[in-house]
C-alpha cells in the first residue's frame, strides 16, 4: 500500500450530483458538510446539459456539486442525496483519486469522522 493510499474505509472518494440550480445546490453543499457526509463541496454554476429524458432530447443549464468524502461515508452520502435530491432520477456518481495530497486526505477524513 503506498503511503497516498490509505486502507479503503479512509480512501478520499469524490462523489458528483447534478443539480437544477444555485439555490438548490448551495442548500445540499451546505447539509453534506454540516451532517459530517463531506468535508468541502465545491459548485460549478453555468454547466450546459443533453441528456435524453424519457424518449426526448433535453437541454439544461445545471450545477455540477463535487463533494470530497471518504469511502466508508458512501452508502451514508448516497442515501442522503437520493433523499433530498429534486430529480426523479440523480446522477450520484463517486470516483476515488489514484493518488492525492495525504495531509489533505487526513483533513478530509477527520472532517467526515468529526462529531462536532
Amino acid at each position: 500500500m503506498s503511503e497516498n493510499s490509505p486502507a479503503n474505509s479512509s480512501k478520499l472518494l469524490v462523489v458528483l450530483t447534478s443539480l437544477p440550480n444555485l439555490e438548490v445546490a448551495t442548500g445540499l453543499a451546505r447539509s453534506l458538510v454540516e451532517k459530517h457526509l463531506a468535508a468541502c463541496v465545491q459548485l460549478t454554476d453555468g454547466i450546459h446539459s443533453i441528456y435524453r429524458w424519457e424518449g426526448k432530447v433535453c437541454e439544461e443549464q445545471e450545477v455540477l456539486l463535487s463533494a470530497k468524502t471518504t469511502e466508508s461515508k458512501w452508502p451514508e452520502i448516497s442515501a442522503f442525496i437520493q433523499s433530498a435530491h429534486p430529480y426523479d432520477l440523480p446522477e450520484i456518481l463517486a470516483f476515488s483519486p489514484e493518488q492525492y495530497e495525504k495531509q489533505y486526505g487526513k483533513w478530509v477524513e477527520s472532517e467526515v469522522n468529526s462529531k462536532s
